[in-house]
């Protein structure tokens, strides 16, 4: 068969397709989203061979993409194996001890967005603040009766403040590097979106966090009794996550960072708390940390973690590298934007299609790589034409990009918080208002000429 390109049109009506059959079967036939990736990734390889690519370039297409998702499938398992572990050396059951009698339920959203942004700043991962200090935080949530799509809100927000602002995140690297800026000129200038959607947030959370929120601290007693009973509160059981945060700092790869936390906590949870044998720390990092305290709400936070709880995520987001693989291969996404390019001469409607594109392959593959890859590639030319520097171009792709992941139910970040804190996507959402808000300045801005930069004409910012 003779191989022809995919035409706009084309493209235009397969994403309607792809995005009706995902919110067909996810919001009416409530199915969760694997079997719709699945539908969806078998309709664009049925499409790849409409246009004749053979069934091998597709399937190398198909296995590239999840090649290069590999690292983050790597931390999810290991993020699983580190939650059990920290249970089990009553690590988060530490937190939990301390962290119930320090932060009070009015002040829960601000106090926990403050926090998850200093740790995923020092370790630049939203997936390693999400797993950790996210999980006990929302076990102090649930203890305070604080809402849990409230708190899982504020948590996440601050998760993906560092993913995108510090020097150490995996993505804040990569839209720099695709857009070929220097990699603190792409901080620095992301600061613009930054601190207005960041401070408008932490307004947010303290006028919706100081709403009644129905806690009666009074029933926390039981479940400190519990905690005291069945662990060896101590900071020593600390010690383990305080290195791996000065790891991290030391900008030490992630994947060793991680297996030096579940190696420390392991030690941790054989001295402190006397695990009595190796097949029993076995057990805990395939199936999860599993003890009956007697008291079911410590029960419903500290049985978590394992190998196995991270299969979910896991396989979910396989589908979707596959289906990202895939329609690169075919060309849809350059299909899709590739003809709005040449008509994009204005400094607004260039910044709001780069974002849009951002979302689009966001809401089509659940990708942030490719989110910030593909439009990364489509438009650079474009912000040079109009004498719009790269640093413009990186911005927009961190905030429509990177931001936009964890709102999207089939994403790698969406399906990681959402089973990890225990939270639908769906209701978390309206609170992570730091994700929601960084993409729109960044379009409101580009349409109002507010923190834009030029071409450098000495060459030091062209684009």
């Amino acid at each position: 068969m003779e191989r022809t390109k995919i035409s706009t049109k084309v493209a235009i009506c397969s994403l309607c397709l792809f995005i009706l059959m995902m919110v067909g079967c996810m919001f009416f036939l409530k199915v969760a989203p694997h079997i719709p990736i699945l539908l969806v990734l078998v309709t664009a390889v049925i499409l790849g061979r409409l246009f004749g690519f053979s069934y091998q370039e597709l399937e190398g297409g198909l296995v590239q993409g999840v090649y290069r998702g590999l690292q983050p499938i790597f931390i999810l398992m290991l993020v699983g194996l580190i939650i059990a572990v920290w249970m089990m050396s009553g690590t988060v059951p530490t937190l939990l001890f301390y962290g119930v009698g320090l932060l009070s339920p009015e002040w829960f959203a601000p106090a926990a967005l403050t926090i998850c942004i200093v740790v995923s700043t020092f370790t630049g991962s939203s997936f390693t603040t999400i797993g950790t200090v996210g999980v006990a935080l929302m076990g102090i949530a649930v203890a305070l009766h604080v809402p849990a799509p409230l708190a899982a809100g504020a948590i996440i927000c601050g998760a993906c403040f560092g993913d995108k602002m510090s020097p150490l995140s995996d993505t804040t690297n990569f839209a720099a590097a695709v857009a070929r800026v220097p990699l603190f000129t792409h901080i620095k200038h992301m600061l613009w979106t930054t601190v207005p959607a960041l401070f408008i947030t932490y307004v947010f959370l303290f006028v919706v966090g100081r709403s009644p929120s129905g806690g009666e601290q009074m029933q926390l007693q039981p479940m400190l009794d519990a905690l005291t009973g069945h662990f060896h509160i101590t900071w020593l059981t600390l010690l383990s996550p305080i290195i791996v945060v000065i790891l991290a700092a030391r900008k030490y790869p992630v994947l060793p960072v991680l297996m030096t936390g579940i190696a420390t906590g392991i030690v941790t949870a054989i001295v402190l708390q006397h695990v009595p044998s190796v097949a029993a720390v076995f057990h805990v990092l395939q199936d999860g940390f599993k003890l009956d305290t007697g008291e079911e709400m410590v029960n419903n936070i500290i049985q978590a973690g394992g190998l196995q709880s991270m299969m979910w995520s896991i396989s979910l987001i396989v589908l979707a590298l596959a289906l990202g693989g895939v329609l690169q291969t075919i060309g849809f996404i350059e299909a899709l934007f590739s003809p709005v390019r040449s008509l994009l001469v204005r400094r607004g409607h260039l910044i709001a299609a780069t974002a849009m594109s951002s979302i689009s392959v966001n809401v089509v593959t659940g990708e942030q790589y490719l989110s910030v890859l593909l439009p990364g590639e489509t438009f650079r030319t474009s912000y040079k034409a109009i004498g719009l520097a790269r640093q413009n171009l990186s911005r927009t792709l961190e905030d429509a990009g990177t931001l936009i992941n964890p709102l999207i139910p089939w994403g790698v970040s969406g399906a990681f918080f959402a089973h990890t804190l225990q939270v639908p996507v769906s209701a978390y959402a309206p609170f992570a208002l730091f994700l929601l808000l960084s993409p729109l300045f960044t379009i409101v801005f580009g349409y109002l000429g507010i923190g834009i930069a030029r071409v450098d004409k000495s060459g030091g910012g062209a684009a």
